[in-house]
């Protein structure tokens, strides 16, 4: 099996090269090969001996609470297993239909929502921002603070254009430190539930960018710019234009931003690993662990979601199929694979903590895995495979060159504490060893 998933991994690394794909001005930095699609019965055999083993254990050493795992090839079942608590306090299994909170895995459901207005025609991904969203318009840039304390700011050498806001290069702050910047921008009340999503879009172009546009890829609210683009050129909540074009088609009935109390005994406790390695509930508190407890104007594009595993299998056979699913199509395949292109040219230096994720560079809303791993240590994928996670350590990948995608749920905070991850990968394909022993 080795054999065939290093011989594959070569002729997508070999199409893509040879590919010369150019939409809206925009150049590929890597464009995806065509789908080769060989499954074969190499991949089914033997994976629940692998995989239960892996997640049971994780469970057994008390390292996580609960896990629970999905995975399709060719368009089936292939593996499915849940193991431990969902709540422990409340004395409740994991189980198929738990509800978890995915976070930033709401990022590509974003992603797909605003790429039906592009196969329509609304807007252009080497277009200016501003163009749509017109409170970008003469956005400057963070340069230094004087000696009164003041920020100064200077013009942007480029406006930060839609794609941009796509591959997280538009220049905003992710908000999570000390800088001038970041401070203005947590002044702004950037969680609060209670303001549309086009609200947060003016209080962000309020906030100088962090650095000038397309220098570097920096984690941040691009994805709920996204959802604001959407509101801005349909005239509909961005919630329910998701609802009717996304959720809806594709029966996505358990995935929501608002859990009923009737399903609340159904959701999972996210859990904080201390540094003992006990686990602690992370109660909900004023931010946006509340957002499914209650009825709130913000529908944010970056997080948010709540789901179950079939629910978003669903979503991610919908991408493996080429945008199709169950005779319902959501987009066409090259918009699916235009999503799956690496889009970070090689301008982009600082990449932050993207390169942790594996060889590649990112496309529009998912990590594009360009190369095998450079080592043991790193996670496990195919070349061509585009993939995602959430800030609680949920995970999901679609690999089209074995017509195979997997949904991992577990919560857990902080992201990574337990190689979880890396260990899953491994088990799925049937290669290299487990942390067990670690």
């Amino acid at each position: 099996m080795k054999q065939f998933l290093i011989a594959a991994a070569f002729a997508i690394a070999l199409a893509a090269c040879q590919q010369n794909a150019v939409h809206d001005g925009i150049s590929p930095a890597n464009p995806p090969a065509e789908d080769m699609r060989p499954a074969t019965s190499a991949q089914l055999e033997g994976m629940k001996a692998r995989i239960d083993p892996v997640l049971s254990g994780f469970v057994d050493r008390g390292e996580l609470a609960g896990a629970s795992a999905l995975v399709y090839v060719g368009g089936k079942e292939v593996y499915f297993g849940a193991f431990g608590k969902a709540d422990k306090e409340a004395g409740t299994d994991m189980q198929r239909d738990t509800l978890a909170r995915i976070y930033s895995m709401t990022k590509p459901v974003t992603g797909v929502t605003l790429m039906t207005l592009y196969e329509q025609g609304l807007f252009k991904l080497d277009e200016p921002l501003e163009t749509y969203l017109p409170e970008f318009r003469d956005i400057r840039v963070f340069d230094h603070v004087d000696d009164a304390g003041n920020m100064v700011t200077v013009p942007a050498a480029r406006k930060p254009l839609v794609i941009d806001i796509l591959r997280h290069t538009a220049g905003f702050t992710s908000g999570g430190e000390d800088a001038p910047v970041d401070k203005a921008w947590r002044a702004t009340d950037p969680g609060n539930l209670d303001q549309s999503i086009t609200d947060f879009s003016k209080g962000l172009a309020s906030v100088p960018l962090l650095y000038q546009p397309g220098t570097r890829w920096l984690y941040g609210p691009s994805v709920d710019i996204q959802a604001a683009l959407v509101e801005r050129l349909t005239g509909k909540p961005y919630g329910d234009y998701l609802q009717e074009t996304v959720l809806d088609p594709l029966k996505m009935t358990e995935t929501s931003y608002y859990v009923p109390e009737d399903k609340r005994g159904r959701m999972a406790m996210v859990y904080l690993i201390q540094d003992d390695g006990t686990l602690v509930p992370d109660l909900p508190g004023d931010g946006g662990m509340n957002l499914p407890l209650g009825h709130h104007e913000l529908t944010p594009g970056g997080y948010g979601l709540v789901t179950t595993v079939d629910d978003y299998m669903r979503f991610a056979q919908m991408l493996v199929n080429g945008g199709e699913l169950d005779g319902v199509r959501i987009l066409k395949p090259e918009t699916i694979r235009l999503m799956a292109t690496d889009h970070l040219p090689d301008t982009v230096g600082d990449r932050s903590w993207l390169p942790s994720k594996g060889q590649g560079g990112f496309g529009i809303d998912f990590a594009v895995r360009t190369g095998p791993p450079a080592s043991d240590d790193e996670n496990f994928g195919i070349p061509g495979e585009f993939f995602w996670d959430g800030k609680a350590s949920t995970l999901f990948w679609v690999d089209p060159a074995n017509d195979l995608t997997a949904v991992l749920f577990v919560q857990f905070v902080p992201f990574g504490k337990v190689p979880v991850h890396h260990d899953f990968r491994d088990a799925v394909y049937g290669v290299r060893g487990t942390s067990e022993a670690n």
